[in-house]
């Protein structure tokens, strides 16, 4: 867990920026690991659920290097994915989109959507520092 000054300077490393989609970063923003530390969990038999033990498998990323700041709907996503594996899944939007969503194909055929297929790039990719 970041300290309060940690985050101070990883949500700065962006300029207050989600480091993946961008957006003006909010209340309830999230430190993420770029290069996941794997929490370890344990059952617990009373609350019947599994919960985090306090350790982690690689607790050397645990530093600013290997953390940024980013939305909370990013980071859930993103879970414990690779940044490859986080991009290979927002480039399969469109097609889950398209395949699943009956809303999001009308408002297509209304022009309220108009789809753009263009290759995945991070926010923190295309700002220079």
């Amino acid at each position: 867990m970041a300290t309060k000054k940690e985050r101070e300077l990883i949500v700065a490393k962006y300029g207050g920026r989600c480091a993946y989609c961008g957006c003006e970063l909010v209340k309830g923003w999230h430190v993420d690991e770029v290069k996941p530390i794997r929490c370890k969990k344990k059952w617990d038999p009373i609350k019947r659920k599994w919960i985090h033990d306090g350790t982690c498998r690689y607790p050397k990323r645990l530093h600013i290097d290997n953390q940024n700041p980013s939305c909370a709907s990013c980071n859930i996503n993103k879970h414990a994915m690779s940044l490859e594996d986080f991009r290979k899944l927002i480039g399969g939007f469109l097609t889950s989109l398209n395949r699943d969503s009956t809303q999001y194909r009308i408002a297509k055929r209304y022009g309220l959507v108009v789809e753009n297929e263009k290759p995945v790039l991070f926010y923190f990719e295309t700002v220079e520092l």
